[in-house]
């Protein structure tokens, strides 16, 4: 089916907000911005979303969410990965997080995540914002879950580890940014292969 106008107007106010998100903060992204980011036209923002910023923001949190369900699955589904029995665990995790911190170091630490972002700034003011967040960590922990639990874990026990994971990965992007260095999430990578695999894991290396 082909899209329509409106739609590609709408879709492309929501990558805008995601981008600002990512560069400005929730707070700091206004929506004459968003507006002008996207090459929108003046009032489209409104037709699209007539419940405002918060309309805005909740749709671009999904897309932030959705990505990363992606790469969760690109990450699992290559050739050398896990589902071959190749390879460890905590090694789908380890290709996600690689990416991740190209991607914070080639933005010069200016992106990070932004569904901690909006969490951080509107989880205690906008309920509709939290639960969208709470929504996206969600759509993360569970594919993570399902994939330790393929690997022999017990569910319960693979639900813990993949919320531990996660968080693990978000509090490392925080501390990259803050550092200015991807340590914090290489030493993150290893501790979750350590975590999922045990010590005597072989750690991949880390793409060029």
């Amino acid at each position: 089916m082909t899209e329509t106008k409106g739609a590609r107007t709408s879709a492309r106010l929501v990558e805008a907000m995601l981008e600002l998100i990512q560069a400005r903060g929730y707070a700091g992204t206004g929506l004459n911005t968003v507006v002008e980011h996207a090459g929108a036209p003046k009032g489209s923002l409104y037709f699209h979303f007539p419940e405002g910023k918060e309309a805005l923001g909740e749709r671009a949190v999904e897309l932030a969410a959705g990505r990363f369900r992606d790469l969760l699955a690109e990450s699992a589904a290559a050739p050398d990965g896990p589902a071959t029995g190749a390879e460890g665990a905590g090694a789908v995790v380890w290709r996600v997080i690689d990416v991740l911190a190209r991607m914070v170091e080639d933005s010069d630490y200016q992106l990070g995540c932004p569904v901690s972002v909006v969490t951080l700034e509107m989880g205690a003011q906008s309920e509709r914002l939290r639960d969208a967040c709470a929504n996206a960590f969600d759509s993360w922990i569970t594919p993570v879950a399902d994939h330790l639990a393929a690997h022999g874990r017990p569910l319960p026990e693979a639900r813990v580890l993949a919320t531990a994971v996660v968080s693990t990965v978000e509090g490392a992007m925080i501390v990259s940014r803050a550092q200015r260095s991807v340590e914090p999430l290489r030493c993150a990578a290893h501790a979750v292969t350590l975590l999922l695999d045990g010590p005597d894991a072989t750690t991949p290396k880390a793409a060029s």
